[in-house]
């Protein structure tokens, strides 16, 4: 009776995983548009939506340069295992809108509260102006960190910049009231949810910074 239970349960699994796998992919491309303002029509369209809009993706060198451009490349990336490594992966997205305009997204992943966070954040041709942000979570408390994932939170990003006077700096998340410390430009933190703005903060920080040679070149016009 195991031995057939087991093997019915390994069929369901099988015949089910393709659908799962698809389901998962979808979400993410979703997850990736959100950040460039984009809401495909229907559940269908996700994928055609996504292949229209985002037209290319890299890995980098860390000098800003690709380094690979093989389709999926920069799908394929977990950014789970990818933060953990000495020397990580550097996936990027290129979106080119219906105006000819086009944005370059750079996933960020990192520590909440009670786990992981994580986002999208589309920046402008000119390497400078955040055009959109997008973040998500696994399991920060609703209402307080769960706000993270609201477009209350996420449209404050839009217009920050990550270059000023020169210098790289990413925004920063910072209790209502405060003002930054360094110059770099900022967003109000989380009502009660202290430890997840704190952790979107460190994020973007630790994240962004591998992608300043890019963000650099294209202000510079050398990309």
């Amino acid at each position: 009776m195991v031995l057939i239970v087991g093997t019915v349960l390994a069929f369901i699994y099988m015949a089910l995983k393709p659908k799962q796998d698809e389901n998962v992919a979808n979400d993410k491309r979703k997850q990736i548009l959100s950040s460039v303002h984009m809401t495909p029509a229907n559940d269908n369209a996700i994928e055609e939506t996504f292949n229209k809009y985002i037209v290319a993706g890299y890995l980098l060198n860390k000098d800003g340069s690709i380094a690979d451009s093989a389709q999926n490349v920069a799908f394929d990336i977990d950014m789970k295992n990818n933060i953990k490594l000495e020397e990580r992966d550097l996936p990027l997205f290129k979106c080119r809108l219906d105006d000819g305009s086009e944005k370059f997204i750079v996933p960020v992943y990192g520590a909440g509260l009670w786990g992981p966070i994580w986002g999208y954040i589309a920046v402008d041709a000119n390497g400078t102006d955040i055009y959109g942000a997008y973040f998500s979570h696994e399991g920060e408390t609703p209402g307080l960190g769960a706000e993270i994932s609201t477009l209350k939170f996420q449209e404050q990003f839009k217009g920050k910049k990550l270059i000023k006077d020169g210098e790289f700096k990413p925004v920063s998340v910072l209790k209502k009231g405060k003002s930054s410390e360094n110059g770099e430009d900022y967003v109000d933190a989380i009502t009660g949810g202290t430890m997840t703005s704190e952790g979107v903060k460190h994020m973007l920080k630790d994240c962004l910074k591998h992608y300043e040679p890019f963000f650099k070149k294209l202000q510079s016009g050398t990309n």
